[in-house]
């Protein structure tokens, strides 16, 4: 009978994965973590992940938790200077209060919700920057890979 190492798996496009996945910033703010609760579980390449976190875990086994130092750039793509928008005061909320730096959820025009991180607080709006809120920050990864499928 022949058994196989479950190191010898490697993440690849199309594997379906199990794993905790944590994300923090390098001032060693956490942002996401999966390890106080249930592992994620997706397919490599179905959109649950961002490409650029699938692209870092390709290659991972499973196996002890490992740490992966990352650019946000990389993993969430580079800043796009026209993601960056001024909202009217005229179209926030009465006595809506808010300062530069905090991340707001706003309604998209497809009835979702997306971040934008408060910019400039002007006398006509609301200068908000549409970009991924992770752009621009050096983050570390804390993946530990559980099983591959």
């Amino acid at each position: 009978m022949t058994t196989v190492d479950p190191t010898s798996r490697q993440i690849s496009k199309g594997s379906h994965v199990r794993l905790h996945l944590a994300i923090t910033l390098e001032d060693g703010t956490e942002v996401l973590s999966s390890f106080d609760g249930e592992p994620l579980e997706l397919r490599i390449g179905d959109g649950t992940l961002a490409p650029g976190i699938e692209e870092t875990l390709l290659g991972l086994s499973p196996g002890p938790e490992q740490q992966i130092l990352a650019d946000g750039d990389a993993l969430f793509g580079p800043p796009d200077p026209d993601n960056v928008h001024l909202i009217p005061t005229d179209d926030l909320p009465d006595n809506f209060q808010a300062e530069p730096g905090q991340v707001i959820a706003f309604a998209a025009p497809g009835g979702q919700e997306t971040p934008g991180t408060v910019v400039a607080v002007e006398s006509t709006g609301l200068r908000v920057d549409f970009n991924h809120p992770l752009s621009r920050r050096g983050l570390r990864l804390r993946v530990r890979v559980l099983d591959i499928g």
